[in-house]
């Protein structure tokens, strides 16, 4: 986990082709990781994400959208959201009785 303040290096691609070319002629990803002053696991990472550019997955974040909502969708919601808001009305009015 990042702690506040943390700054993140930012490699080129040039720069991450040519340790990845490295790593793969032979040199250890500890040798490379010492050199350059990046962690073995993030090499690691950019040749697996190079070797199996499918499994790069990007999460989706947030609250998914809905799409192609229709007019007649909004007013049915609409007419929902109303009968919600009568039968709330209707707790309300029934637990100050009692």
């Amino acid at each position: 986990m990042a702690s506040k303040g943390q700054r993140f290096s930012s490699y080129t691609k040039e720069e991450k082709n040519e340790i990845i070319q490295r790593y793969l002629n032979g040199e250890s990803g500890y040798q490379l990781s010492k050199q350059y002053g990046i962690p073995v696991g993030k090499i690691k990472t950019w040749k697996t994400k190079i070797d199996h550019p499918e499994k790069i997955t990007f999460k989706q974040r947030g609250r998914p959208k809905e799409k192609d909502l229709t007019k007649e969708d909004y007013k049915e919601r609409f007419e929902i959201l109303k009968k919600y808001q009568a039968f709330l009305k209707a707790q309300r009015e029934k637990n100050n009785f009692y």
